[in-house]
């Protein structure tokens, strides 16, 4: 029987984020690695089933993972740093690689495309010693097979492996190992031909969506060849997503691989090659895995007959665009409101597969099929006000230059070389949490919620300045998150009450969905920032997060262009930065966390997107006066291809996630000659361990080779809210320690950093 519907991936998570509280509990010695895994296998026994269910068809095994899927192919290949080999036990030594411990340090981690998930980057040099570890992959394709489940085994393939690992040595060549890891994949096909009869392999290259090069088309013809000649019981899928993979379509084509999954979303140029595709299975990704709004199931039916003209009706297989791992679960556990109908999130994305599919090919649907295609056209009927409110941008430059704002500012604020912050938060404890908790049910009365905020503000203000901190934030223990907090205090935003999306490990987010106009009303962080500042004779920085940031972590409307929506959102901020100027706070910080990650995946769509995203921002801190500080954040990014981009931001401060990767991110600020003042993480607080003064006196002359220190702060690589108080008390008396020790030796070290008792 034909099969007709297909998902590239679905969440592990969980409904109630299981996982999650799974990993937790272990992590704190709470379950055995038995227990942990037992409580996986029911989320994945779990998870099939409910596919199975809804009438997918090709369902996955394998995109489960504990922490991370690249994390797991480097295991499977063997691909275990040195630093980790000691650790005997295997889950132990896993979680150790994604940590850390704190003798050792975690692996490097970054964004995983342009969406909001990391990964852990693999590490390879001439000691890894590849070998096939393949039991993970066939005890699960097993456990499914029990359930009268035959599943599609997920792999990231070994092109897009190499390519986004980290050669660690002198050669920069990201394909050097590419021939070993290709023998272990050989390897790995030649055990799950065993399996079974007739296997669908899913090889994931979403490489290939990012204008590739010569060499890696033709590493990607190598290895599909080979692996396609390794059994012919073996049906290969290549995957990609994210956007349009042509150059890669007309590859594949003239190989023997089964099928090709393509997203037909957000990657509209895939139509563009449909003619070429000589008989191969077209998997469609028509139906949107990263946007949590109802399908217009009318229009992907027509899309789809437009596909079947070129590629064969018999052809198509119905699929998401990509993995559904970047949408909440269900809206099954949403309370009842008028945004909520319209709203479709992985469990439901499901049923909108099915619907589509039987529609295309002329079936009989279901009641629940129909009930869903009557829920998607009501929908996709429902209009909100069309958007009113336009934004002016003649004012959105700031008055003077960097070099006389920076002089006021040293004049006014009076810190020291090296001077020490953090990011913004700390830690959100489980009574901090319970309180915001019982304050949103009505069980707290808001006077006694904000007498409790308020201490926990003054215990915030008097601990950073027990540890010494120069520079100081107030904890935020009045928000949730960085951008569902603002997107509160603002029109034009709805809020899901179990929307988690997982972000990295157990790490989970809620993204605040944006359905209408966007304006501010009152101010949103004044009251709180100013009672700190009351606190305190040093500096305290105001928290705002930034418009590009809001957009690329919230699902966001579709019929409204995300460059009107980023500029209302920008003056609402700059209100905001205006009132607190006004409450005498001499320093601001305009997170753009997700700066880099909502850059588009090919050039041809950069221009447009650094042209908004830079103007919003300008816009946002066009309020500030010369004297008024002015620093942004970005987490994780590559910031060679976009270092003019933040040069036209002209932050005064930016601080950047380094702890993990060294310089490699920071070379780009030194050979560009940039101005501005850069913080580079000195402190993985992804990771639970305390480093040591000592290192992270070797961390800050590290950075001192390619930042002027006298440009120079320290701070660590993001907010704190994730870790525990006694973690964070130790680091940042560490971290303050060491930036003395650095002050009273610079500028000696700065010409023998290599060779002193510091590099």
């Amino acid at each position: 029987m034909k099969k007709n519907t297909y998902v590239i991936g679905f969440p592990r998570i969980g409904e109630r984020r299981e996982l999650k509280k799974a990993l937790e509990q272990f992590w704190a010695g709470k379950i055995t690695d038995k227990q942990l895994c037992d409580k996986a296998s029911k989320q994945r026994k779990k998870h099939w089933l409910i596919q199975k269910e809804k009438g997918i068809e090709y369902i996955s095994s394998n995109d489960f993972t504990f922490y991370d899927n690249m994390l797991d192919i480097a295991v499977m290949l063997n691909a275990v740093p040195a630093r980790f080999a000691k650790i005997n036990n295997n889950l132990e030594r896993y979680f150790a690689m994604a940590r850390g411990t704190q003798e050792i340090l975690a692996m490097e981690m970054t964004k995983w495309f342009n969406t909001n998930y990391h990964y852990i980057v693999p590490e390879l040099n001439d000691e890894t010693a590849f070998c096939l570890n393949p039991e993970k992959i066939i005890s699960e394709y097993r456990e499914a097979k029990e359930l009268g489940i035959k599943t599609k085994i997920n792999i990231t393939g070994p092109v897009t492996f190499c390519a986004l690992s980290k050669i660690v040595g002198h050669n920069n060549n990201v394909f050097k190992y590419f021939g070993p890891v290709l023998s272990v994949y050989k390897e790995l096909f030649a055990e799950i031909a065993k399996l079974d009869d007739n296997i669908t392999v899913q090889i994931e290259e979403p490489l290939f969506v990012k204008d590739p090069s010569k060499e890696a088309l033709n590493l990607l013809r190598e290895s599909v060849s080979e692996l396609c000649d390794v059994s012919k019981n073996i049906n290969v899928v290549v995957a990609t997503y994210f956007e349009h993979a042509t150059e890669a379509v007309k590859i594949l084509a003239t190989t023997q691989v089964w099928g090709i999954a393509l997203d037909f979303v957000y990657g509209s140029k895939n139509f563009e090659v449909l003619n070429v595709l000589n008989g191969k299975k077209l998997i469609v990704g028509i139906i949107d895995g990263r946007n949590i709004w109802k399908d217009d199931v009318d229009s992907s039916v027509k899309s789809l007959k437009a596909i079947a003209q070129k590629a064969g009706t018999e052809n198509i297989i119905v699929s998401s665009s990509c993995s559904l791992l970047h949408l909440p679960y269900s809206t099954n556990n949403e309370p009842t409101s008028d945004v909520k109908e319209l709203l479709s999130f992985a469990y439901e994305k499901l049923e909108e597969i099915t619907t589509v599919a039987k529609l295309f090919y002329s079936k009989e649907l279901t009641d629940k099929e129909k009930e869903c295609l009557e829920k998607c056209r009501k929908a996709n009927r429902a209009v909100f006000d069309k958007k009113k409110s336009s934004v002016k941008i003649a004012s959105s430059v700031r008055k003077k230059s960097f070099s006389q704002r920076i002089a006021v500012q040293k004049r006014n604020l009076n810190l020291p070389l090296f001077p020490t912050t953090t990011i913004g938060s700390f830690p959100q404890t489980p009574k901090l949490r319970k309180l915001r908790r019982d304050h949103k049910k009505g069980l707290l009365a808001t006077e006694k919620y904000e007498a409790e905020i308020e201490k926990y503000i003054e215990e915030c203000v008097l601990a950073q300045e027990k540890i010494g901190l120069d520079v100081l934030v107030h904890g935020e223990p009045e928000r949730n998150d960085m951008v569902e907090y603002f997107g509160e205090m603002l029109k034009g935003f709805h809020f899901t009450v179990n929307g988690w999306v997982q972000s990295y490990g157990s790490r989970c987010v809620k993204p605040p969905v944006i359905y209408d106009d966007v304006v501010r009303h009152d101010p949103m962080t004044v009251k709180w920032i100013s009672h700190a500042q009351s606190k305190t004779t040093k500096p305290l920085k105001g928290m705002l997060t930034g418009p590009v940031t809001i957009i690329n972590w919230s699902f966001v409307r579709k019929d409204i262009p995300r460059d009107d929506i980023a500029m209302q959102i920008a003056e609402a901020l700059k209100n905001e930065i205006a009132d607190l100027q006004a409450a005498k706070i001499k320093i601001i910080q305009v997170d753009e966390a997700a700066f880099k990650e909502g850059y588009p995946l090919r050039k041809e769509n950069i221009c447009n997107y650094e042209k908004w995203a830079v103007t919003s921002f300008k816009h946002t801190v066009s309020s500030a006066k010369p004297e008024t500080q002015i620093h942004t954040h970005m987490c994780y990014s590559q910031f060679n291809d976009i270092i003019g981009t933040i040069e036209s931001m002209d932050a005064d401060v930016i601080t950047v996630e380094t702890a993990r990767s060294g310089n490699k991110l920071l070379n780009v600020f030194k050979t560009t000659g940039y101005k501005n003042e850069i913080g580079p993480g000195v402190y993985d607080i992804h990771s639970p361990r305390v480093p040591s003064v000592e290192e992270f006196i070797e961390q800050i002359t590290l950075r001192l080779q390619v930042v002027n220190g006298r440009r120079m702060w320290i701070n660590p690589d993001c907010g704190l809210k994730t870790r525990e108080w006694k973690e964070v008390t130790a680091a940042l008396s560490n971290m303050v320690a060491a930036a003395e020790e650095i002050r009273s030796q610079f500028p000696q070290i700065t010409t023998s950093a290599r060779g002193s008792k510091f590099g």
